[in-house]
């Protein structure tokens, strides 16, 4: 995928997600006429809502009086309200942040958005139930327009690898020096937003613009919580005790999701785009990452992406190959032999010259470099 979908370069015409373009549209424009309003709190906007032209426009999920509403419905509008009771706005108009996700974790993680969200799905998912799969369908889909407009005209790289890769191992060293890198060298980073190594690559572009002694430091802090089991709550919050003490971190973006609920999401990407349906999040990811991919040592998860990736590569069915980077020869050439499968494919293919194994993870960036031309 060498360009942002089309829609996200006209997302300042028709769409509004912020209180603050809202009034700048009613005062520059003087009409709400064929516009999109994505969850918008407009309880206190009612005067300009009845003062205002609002037809055919679309009004997702934003909380208003009730005057207003049948006003802006009498004018051709279309009103799709909140649903009450939910732990998640299915009309989001921006992708999530750690603060948000994690909101009320001094209570325990099972407090937070994160978990409640994962409950209900959990719940629903049970039910069968087709006015809850409907939520879900139209959260997913105002999460992925919300991360094109987040990524456009931006070279994302994303960095793939298991959950199991534990902090304080030199592995994760390894994974947030790659993060750090790729990120100083004006990549997006993009992971599965889990924990292990995809926390790792996130935390490597938090570090960004600070020096190695933060980055020494935020992996010893961490290190006291090496993993997500037996206690969510104690590995998130050191997350958030490195967050805190370096509070100016580096962008990056997580796209995990809440099929695998078990799995938390990392705060240290900046922007969490988080899914119910996985196969959306997976490919979403993949296609996404326009300027390669690195896979770090992983098993079912990782050989899965490695052959999600490679197939659109293959038949350039989102134009030109882009460059994928194997971590770890002994990994994937003998314990998880993916290297000479994906070699045979590659084969005669202009996708032939975009694949690379390296054996340490300090060889990726530059091996990202060479394959990208």
């Amino acid at each position: 995928m060498q360009t942002m979908p089309a829609h996200a370069a006209h997302h300042n015409d028709r769409e509004i997600e912020t209180l603050e373009e809202f009034d700048a549209t009613v005062s520059a424009r003087g009409t709400l006429a064929g516009f999109r309003v994505q969850a918008v709190d407009l309880t206190d906007r009612t005067r300009e809502l009845l003062t205002t032209d609002t037809a055919g426009a679309v009004f997702l999920g934003c909380p208003m009086r009730e005057e207003a509403a049948a006003k802006i419905r009498t004018d051709g509008a279309l009103v799709f309200p909140p649903v009450p009771g939910l732990p998640f706005d299915p009309y989001r108009g921006l992708v999530y942040s750690p603060d948000e996700l994690f909101a009320s974790l001094v209570d325990g993680y099972e407090a937070t958005p994160d978990a409640r969200a994962y409950a209900w799905f959990q719940q629903t998912k049970a039910d069968g139930d087709i006015y809850a799969s409907m939520l879900r369908a139209v959260h997913d889909d105002s999460v992925s327009d919300a991360l094109d407009e987040l990524l456009a005209g931006a070279r994302v790289v994303g960095v793939m690898g298991g959950h199991a890769m534990r902090r304080g191992t030199q592995a994760y060293e390894g994974a947030a020096r790659l993060g750090r890198e790729l990120a100083r060298a004006g990549f997006t980073v993009a992971t599965g937003g889990g924990p292990g190594a995809m926390e790792a690559a996130n935390l490597g572009a938090y570090a960004a613009p600070y020096d190695d002694e933060m980055l020494a430091d935020a992996l010893q802090l961490l290190a006291k919580a090496p993993g997500f089991t037996p206690s969510i709550t104690e590995w998130a919050t050191a997350a958030f005790e490195v967050r805190g003490r370096w509070p100016k971190g580096g962008r990056s973006v997580g796209i995990p999701t809440w099929f695998y609920g078990h799995e938390p999401p990392n705060p240290f990407a900046s922007h969490i785009a988080k899914y119910f349906a996985n196969a959306t999040r997976e490919d979403g990811l993949l296609a996404r990452s326009n300027a390669g991919v690195v896979f770090l040592p992983g098993a079912a998860g990782t050989v899965q992406e490695i052959f999600d990736n490679a197939t659109p590569n293959y038949y350039e069915s989102r134009g030109e190959p882009t460059p994928m980077v194997l971590v770890d020869r002994t990994h994937w050439t003998q314990k998880l032999p993916t290297w000479p499968l994906l070699q045979s494919l590659a084969r005669d293919r202009s996708m032939e010259s975009r694949i690379a194994l390296v054996d340490r993870i300090e060889e990726a960036p530059e091996a990202l470099k060479r394959l990208g031309g």
